[in-house]
This record gives C-alpha cells, structure tokens and sequence, in this order.
C-alpha cells in the first residue's frame, strides 16, 4: 500500500517555504515514485498538517495519488494547546477520534489512509483504543492502523485487540537494537512490514566523528563506489534488505536526498556486502 520509500515531512514547518513551493516538493516526490506521506499531529507544533493541506489544496487532483499516515497519542505543552500543563501520552477514544477530525481538517481530506498511535502509553486501554479503530474505519475516515516505537509485548497486546499493519521504528547501523529484541522477527512473522525513522541516524552516518559511524561511512563510501551510487543510497539499500520488507521514510527538503533515497529500490545488496556494514557498526565479526 505504501511506496518503498516514504516522505517525511516533520520538518516542513522549518523550511520556511510557500505554499507554491512545497507543493512543487510534494509533486517531486510524486514524480520519484515517492507516494507516501509521513505527518504526526504534533510536527511543526501542530502546524505541519495544515502546511500539506494548503498547499495540496492547490492541486487537489494530486490527492488521488498519494496515500498519508499520520500520527497521535502524544500531547504538547505548547501554545496552540494551552490546557495541557505537561507532556504526556493519550490514547483515549476521545483523543483518538479527536485528533483524527482535526487531521482531517487540516490535510483537506475525507480519509487518511493509515493513523499510528506515536508513542507506548502507559495508560493505554487496549479495548478502548480498538474500539476507537473500529469506529475510525467503519467511517472510513481510516483506511489502517499501526504503531510507533512500540516493544513486541505492547504491539502484540494491541493486535489482538484490533489487526495492526505497522510498527514505524528508529533503526540503522548505528542503532540495531530492533534487529536483536525482536522486533523486526515480529514484523515478518505478522507481515506487518516496519516503517524506519531516521534511517541515516539523523545525519549521524556522514557527520558524526564517533569511531563507528566513521567506520560504517568508511563501508558505504566503498559499497556505493561499486554499485555507482552515493553512501546514502547504500544506507537505505541496507534497510530495503531486510526481509520484513521495511518502508524506510526520507525527510528532506531537498530532492537530491530522495532521489537518492529512492536509487536504493534498485540496489540490492548481498549478504556478505549487508554483513559488512553491520560489522563496521559494531566493530567487530557476527558470532
């Protein structure tokens, strides 16, 4: 249902932009094959959402090819929601179908085709989250549903409430935990295929000047000489190995970075080549 690579647009309200021009992004990314959208409620302080759908509202035709995911559960102390005193997490049926109206309200949209519960909420009745799901797509004012930066224990105690197709997640070479605590084996064995933030570890891979993240950039410098393509290619080529079939999601303003995020479908690296770079994070053989 996604395109293999997804666009991130939780920094658009930094770029400062006209409606003009990142309409002019999101036709960009449509051209690539980019046709998925990534929002949160929260991004750009509750901003964000509402700078997609002014400038989708420009082209409006452009909405029968794109599909969006967007994010709730978490609560801002900002103030655009002056009563909430702290940071914290809902996941009630209120809030649930409250932030989606208001996403669709701000995207311009009768639907959304996957929402995401952002963050494990300690409180969290899973009856009740169900409940608001199946209400949700009964409407069809959502398509899917899904999770992010949930453990297997809390995805599994949702799913079994209410089906799930996602778990969007951090992971790279530089971060593997999801490799080893089960997460990524839960999403082959569901076919829930993850979803993967920040996939270049935030820049980390090709600024930081820590002996693994140099050591991994040493790596994907080679491998992308080999194939013709750039290090970043070869860091999403890593991810789009995986065989839980990971959508991994490319945040940036310029369109070089997706174009070369999206170079990565058509490189498909062997396992001694994927093997490689996770030696180069961790610094030494697999067992």
């Amino acid at each position: 249902m996604l395109s293999p690579i997804v666009a991130g647009v939780w920094r658009m309200a930094s770029w400062n932009w006209t409606p003009q021009e990142r309409l002019r992004w999101i036709e960009q990314c449509l051209e690539l094959g980019v046709t998925s959208f990534d929002h949160a409620d929260i991004y750009g302080a509750y901003t964000v959402e509402a700078l997609f759908g002014e400038a989708l509202a420009l082209a409006p035709g452009l909405r029968q090819r794109m599909q969006l995911v967007t994010k709730c559960g978490i609560q801002l102390r900002v103030p655009a929601r002056p009563d909430t005193r702290i940071k914290h997490y809902d996941t009630s049926a209120q809030h649930i179908v409250r932030s989606v109206e208001n996403s669709l309200a701000a995207l311009g949209t009768d639907h959304i085709e996957r929402l995401l519960l952002h963050r494990p909420d300690a409180l969290m009745d899973a009856d009740e989250v169900a409940g608001a799901f199946e209400r949700l797509q009964e409407s069809g004012k959502v398509q899917q549903f899904g999770v992010s930066n949930f453990s297997v224990a809390q995805f599994e105690l949702l799913h079994a409430r209410f089906p799930l197709v996602t778990n969007q997640i951090e992971w790279h070479p530089l971060h593997r935990a999801p490799l080893h605590d089960g997460t990524l084996d839960q999403a082959q064995r569901m076919r829930a295929h993850p979803m993967i933030w920040s996939p270049l570890a935030g820049g980390a891979l090709f600024t930081s000047h820590a002996e693994d993240a140099m050591r991994v950039r040493g790596v994907l410098t080679s491998i992308g000489a080999q194939y013709g393509v750039s290090a970043a290619t070869v860091a999403f080529a890593w991810i789009l190995r995986h065989p839980s079939r990971p959508h991994p999601i490319a945040g940036s303003r310029r369109i070089e970075a997706m174009q070369e995020a999206v170079a990565a479908v058509g490189v498909r690296l062997d396992a001694q080549e994927w093997t490689e770079i996770l030696c180069a994070a961790t610094g030494e053989e697999v067992p």
